[in-house]
């Protein structure tokens, strides 16, 4: 459960960096003293650079989340294996 808790921690933690990042960049693009197809472009740029962002984050959160799963999968069989010997220490 408290893995699961931490997941979406994390989870918000990135979509609020994201949008924080978001809302910067247009708040700073449209204060620029540019032209509209200088700030246009500027504005795809730094979306493009954020999407790349975020699914680098995500590929990250989810390997860890992977690993995470592998860990505890482990050490439950452990725990299984164990409590399976003190009840039959003959047939396990």
């Amino acid at each position: 459960m408290q893995n699961q808790d931490e997941r979406s921690g994390v989870l918000y933690l990135l979509a609020g960096i994201g949008l924080g990042v978001l809302i910067g960049a247009v708040i700073g693009l449209l204060f620029a003293p540019k032209s509209g197809e200088e700030v246009r472009g500027e504005l795809g740029q730094k979306l493009h650079d954020l999407s790349e962002k975020v699914r680098e984050l995500s590929h990250q959160v989810s390997e860890r989340a992977g690993e995470v799963g592998r860990n505890l999968r482990e050490r439950v069989s452990r725990k299984a294996h164990e409590v399976a010997e003190e009840i039959a220490p003959d047939e396990a």
